[in-house]
């Protein structure tokens, strides 16, 4: 009797041993993934409120966190008094045309677009529409290319110079060129889309695609020797060869490329619309910058924090696309 309560003592003292070292465990895995980003966070904002009260300006004093915040909540409030405004434009508008058609059958209504100022949150919108469209395209180019040069050294060697030549080239160099050449060749009465548009989404895809090009053609050509002998064996075709073989050896190379490629992509387009005043974020910062109010420097922090927080989500999604097309776990990086 006395051996079974020892042995049970002893079954509990482990056990309990265990579930210390699991709690301990579970603890420092949270400490990790929340306590240090955080405490990165509070020591961040601390700095920032404290240098913030240091820098005087034309404008006014530096924002601090308060001030961001006060202008957030403002630019939100002004983005429902728009939509308000814009419901009830239409309204009026079905409005009367009701009334129009009670008068008269024969009438056909006509609805007119709300032509009110973009909020903070359509420029938002409009400059991720953009972004996508022209990483897309870039990336439709990029990756085909990229294959053909990874798998053929003379096409390599007759577009490296080329790529060397305008890898380098500045956004804000090719945007006069697009611009003139948008708009020379895209003269229509009736626009499926805007010039601004196409301007911006053109010198985003010219300037991103390269890392993509780059990073395919790299990771195509460092495919293992075995499996290139395993599709000789097999005589696969050269589109089999490059779906079974090819693809999924350079997922990881490709995807590096295509989250270097977005993240210029969202740099470029900040600065190209800035410049080109085209409708998006940097428009908003210019216009802000431009107005000169005492809110302005609140205003344009708030857009540099939304930028900087858009460009990491923007990151993260690609790693996680990545993470679920590659076969490779151990190649993703954080």
């Amino acid at each position: 009797m006395t051996s079974i309560r020892m042995t049970l003592a002893g079954v509990s003292s482990i056990a309990g041993v265990k579930s210390n070292d699991t709690l301990g465990s579970w603890f420092k895995r949270m400490l990790g993934a929340l306590g240090l980003p955080l405490l990165g966070l509070a020591v961040f904002l601390f700095i920032w409120q404290a240098g913030a009260k240091q820098i005087d300006t034309s404008l006014g004093q530096f924002p601090g966190p308060t001030q961001v915040y006060e202008q957030s909540v403002a630019l939100y409030a002004e983005h429902m008094s728009e939509r308000e405004r814009e419901t009830a434009f239409y309204e009026r508008q079905e409005q009367r045309n009701a009334e129009r058609v009670a008068k008269d059958p024969n009438y056909v209504p006509k609805i007119r677009d709300y032509t009110g100022k973009p909020t903070f949150f359509d420029q938002i919108g409009t400059s991720l529409v953009t972004v996508l469209a022209g990483f897309a395209i870039a990336a439709l180019i990029a990756i085909p290319l990229g294959i053909c040069i990874g798998l053929n050294a003379s096409l390599y060697a007759a577009l490296n110079p080329i790529i060397q030549l305008f890898k380098p080239v500045s956004p804000l160099a090719w945007l006069p060129l697009v611009t003139m050449v948008v708009s020379a060749a895209y003269v229509t009465d009736d626009p499926m889309f805007a010039k601004s548009f196409l301007t911006s989404l053109f010198t985003v895809a010219l300037c991103c695609l390269w890392p993509t090009l780059i990073n395919t053609a790299v990771g195509v050509s460092a495919v293992s020797q075995d499996l290139q002998n395993v599709s000789k064996v097999l005589r696969l075709s050269w589109m089999t060869h490059v779906v079974k073989i090819v693809l999924p050896s350079s997922v990881p190379m490709i995807f590096t490329g295509l989250r270097l490629s977005l993240g210029i992509a969202w740099m470029v387009l900040i600065a190209a619309e800035m410049l080109a005043q085209n409708p998006g974020l940097g428009k908003f910062v210019w216009d802000e910058f431009q107005n000169g109010s005492s809110d302005s420097l609140g205003r344009i922090m708030v857009a540099v924090l939304v930028i900087g927080l858009i460009g990491f989500l923007l990151d993260r999604i690609m790693l996680l696309l990545q993470r679920r097309v590659s076969w490779d776990k151990n190649a993703i990086t954080r």
